[in-house]
């Protein structure tokens, strides 16, 4: 067996049991909610995810959507050319640990795949974490990303933000001042437009309607990674690695 074949298999297990992990804290952060009453209520072991707000927020009211994002009933920011063969759907929370791995193993790939105009990957933002952990970072990174969107950094900010996740139970992404420190760490991306942007949490409203998209899809919990319309980690034996899943947007060209 070569080395980069058990480094994809190593990743690949990391990832299988990081998301084993999520879908367990989900179910014991939802019993601990409903004894306590709280507002919050989780059943990603279902497949079912409900999320009641008390943010008092007008949903009757216009959504502002970042530059160049697709907004409505599955709001979106795209990366990669829209024209591009293959398409893959990526639910992720930047909270969420397991969703650290998934970049982790498959940034530099699906970088590739985009770049050449092979793939265009849909992001859609997921709140799971704040739901059951408590906290708002899942919500102020997810706006401070679509702030960079709207500034055409999207991507950057994006893997800065899983590459510097703090461990789940710290809640360092609800600081919106570190937010926006670690922004300088992508180029012209720090501006005032952008400052203002997080701290008057502009996005906030496309960020949930992500979330409320994300529960009536049915998914079972972040990340959920669909290409071409099949999620690829839905069968654990199926063992898709970076280099497969290129395999895979290439084999699904040829046929385009």
């Amino acid at each position: 067996m070569s080395q980069k074949t058990r480094a994809d298999g190593s990743a690949r297990e990391r990832l299988q049991a990081q998301r084993e992990k999520e879908k367990a804290r989900a179910r014991r952060g939802r019993q601990a909610k409903v004894a306590g009453a709280v507002v919050v209520v989780l059943a990603v072991a279902a497949g079912i995810a409900l999320w009641a707000s008390s943010t008092g927020e007008d949903k009757s009211a216009p959504v502002a959507a970042p530059k160049g994002a697709t907004g409505g009933d599955k709001p979106m920011v795209t990366v990669g050319k829209k024209s591009a063969p293959s398409t893959l759907q990526v639910w992720e929370d930047f909270r969420c640990p397991a969703c650290k791995q998934f970049e982790t193993g498959f940034r530099s790939t699906l970088h590739e795949l985009e770049d050449s105009g092979q793939l265009r990957t849909d992001y859609h933002l997921a709140l799971l974490i704040d739901g059951n952990m408590g906290g708002k970072g899942s919500l102020n990174a997810a706006n401070a990303a679509l702030c960079a969107q709207n500034g055409g950094k999207f991507r950057e900010y994006h893997d800065v933000l899983f590459s510097s996740q703090p461990p789940e139970q710290q809640d360092r992404y609800a600081s919106k001042k570190y937010l926006i420190q670690l922004a300088g760490k992508v180029p012209g991306l720090v501006t005032q437009d952008f400052r203002s942007c997080v701290q008057d949490g502009k996005y906030n409203g496309f960020a949930q309607k992500s979330q409320e998209a994300f529960q009536n899809a049915g998914l079972q919990g972040t990340p959920s990674v669909i290409l071409n319309g099949k999620n690829i980690f839905a069968d654990p034996s199926a063992q898709v690695t970076p280099q497969k899943l290129k395999q895979m947007v290439l084999d699904a060209n040829k046929k385009k």
